[in-house]
């Protein structure tokens, strides 16, 4: 049960190299062993491990563990609060300021803090229908949905998880390739000795800040010119080329039958935050305070194409699909909405903090801030530099255990007999669709407030609205106010999905 076919992609066996004894308590009549991990998994009967301990629970039987005592099944609240900001946060701290511009200043703060507020409720109505439902381990969104509302609604929730796994690792896979270009021409440059200051326009521009968009917005400002490959040549073009040297890069790590290498580096993924909310702020401390007169009377204007901002943000705050498994571990249970609440508070603070300090500190023009604010800052800059190689770092080994989870899902859900060959199509047709995007779509804004709307629409807003209103009506206590209520926050939902076919960004 907790070993899976190597043939595929396993993810070891259950060994704990250590001695159990079993002492029945009664006479087995009934198999009904339950063997879950103790780290996150991917919403599927498949568990996703990067441990390889386990907890074994039976009615019938009681374990004695001699030489795991030292493991504990269940976590302190403070561990469990930085385990949801750390997933939470993520290439979004990226985008946030451009979504603040999209927005307006003001209002962008405003939509963040009513976007957290309805994130935080419909997962903390998640954790009110599972605990209904006895608290029972091995739960998740999509066996709640079977449960509660039928077999269609279970299929779109496999559906939607899988759409937020290929949002992700298509905007990786963009990240990654910015990362990568970016990094290798500043080796090759450093190397070469070429000058790493650019000639714009035959005017001297010895700024680490960039506005890469092509228009003039004033007499600060500069145009330039989008190359997408430099001293290199056109065998290294950031749109062109270097997506597809990546696939040639990544493809073999991801056959590989277990991902629990690259788990071991899941710590980075702390690092890489830290590092990219200190080197904002230093930057922006560096810049100082860049709002004129005008700039701060227009910034309560709430702009045309705010919601692409609520469209990121569904996706900034989303953690629906696995926050069951993350609460399963709290040690006191009855503390899961206060900590819930807390860490839902620290991401959003993190997110104001980031959008606000850049937004406010940028020295060009507003609508210079671009999708991934590291393409605001020249490829010699010191810090961007790190920052690059970190995040590049940590990309590529979280890449493979976003892809294991997608090819998971997938194979549990499509194939019925699952073999090599199944693995590497699968594999060779998400390479595929990462380079078709990196190539024609590479805007990570976009990536992310579609994927964002459209997976919040169903995960956000309307399975644990839908869910919860079936667990009042089973208690009796359904009233008028909570079905209009959540009524409302789905069709919320849907018009915040509607409204990304009508924004124009570039």
């Amino acid at each position: 049960m907790c070993a899976i076919s190597e043939r595929y992609g396993s993810l070891e066996t259950c060994n704990l190299h250590s001695n159990i004894t079993i002492i029945p308590k009664k006479s087995v009549t009934e198999n009904h062993t339950l063997v879950t991990s103790l780290t996150l998994n991917t919403c599927s009967s498949l568990n996703v491990i990067q441990d390889r301990c386990y907890e074994i629970h039976n009615t019938d039987l009681e374990i004695v563990e001699d030489t795991c005592k030292d493991i504990k099944s269940k976590q302190s609240s403070l561990v469990t609060i930085f385990s949801i900001w750390n997933t939470i946060l993520g290439s979004s701290l990226l985008t946030i300021p451009w979504g603040i511009q999209m927005a307006g200043f003001f209002p962008g703060i405003l939509l963040i803090l009513i976007m957290s507020g309805l994130c935080l409720y419909t997962a903390y109505c998640l954790l009110l229908v599972y605990n209904y439902y006895g608290e029972q381990k091995n739960i998740e969104v999509i066996q709640l949905c079977q449960i509660y509302l039928n077999k269609w609604a279970e299929y779109v929730a496999k559906i939607f998880s899988i759409t937020v796994l290929l949002g992700a690792t298509i905007a990786y896979w963009v990240l990654m390739s910015n990362f990568l270009y970016n990094s290798v021409n500043f080796i090759y440059d450093s190397v070469v000795k070429v000058s790493q200051f650019p000639i714009i326009d035959n005017t001297s521009f010895t700024s680490e800040v960039l506005c890469p968009k092509k228009i003039t917005y004033n007499s600060t400002n500069f145009i330039m010119h989008d190359y997408t490959y430099s001293t290199l040549g056109p065998l290294w073009d950031l749109y062109k080329t270097v997506p597809i040297f990546l696939g040639l890069l990544i493809f073999p790590f991801l056959n590989f039958n277990s991902p629990t290498f690259f788990a071991k580096f899941n710590s980075l993924g702390t690092i890489s935050i830290i590092y990219l909310i200190v080197f904002i702020l230093i930057k922006s401390y560096s810049w100082g305070i860049n709002m004129n007169e005008i700039e701060w009377k227009t910034s309560w204007t709430l702009k045309f194409s705010f919601p692409a901002l609520s469209g990121m943000l569904a996706l900034s705050f989303f953690i629906h699909n696995i926050i069951i498994t993350i609460m399963q571990n709290n040690y006191d249970q009855s503390k899961n909405g206060r900590d819930l609440s807390i860490a839902y508070l620290l991401v959003t603070l993190t997110y104001i903090t980031v959008g606000i300090v850049f937004y406010v500190c940028f020295p060009l023009n507003k609508s210079c801030i671009e999708d991934n604010l590291l393409n605001n800052f020249q490829k010699w800059s010191g810090l961007t530099v790190g920052a690059r190689i970190v995040l590049l770092f940590q990309l590529l080994t979280v890449y493979p255990l976003l892809a294991y989870m997608l090819r998971i899902q997938l194979l549990t859900s499509i194939c019925k007999i699952f073999n090599t060959g199944c693995v590497i199509i699968i594999n060779i047709i998400l390479v595929s669709v990462c380079i078709f995007f990196a190539v024609f779509v590479p805007y990570i804004g976009t990536i992310i407030r579609y994927t964002g709307a459209l997976s919040g629409f169903i995960y956000i807003f309307t399975l644990p609205s839908l869910l919860y209103l079936v667990i009042l009506k089973e208690q009796k206590k359904l009233t008028i106010f909570s079905l209009f209520l959540h009524i409302s926050i789905l069709i919320f939902g849907f018009l915040n999905l509607l409204a990304q076919f009508f924004i124009t960004e570039y």
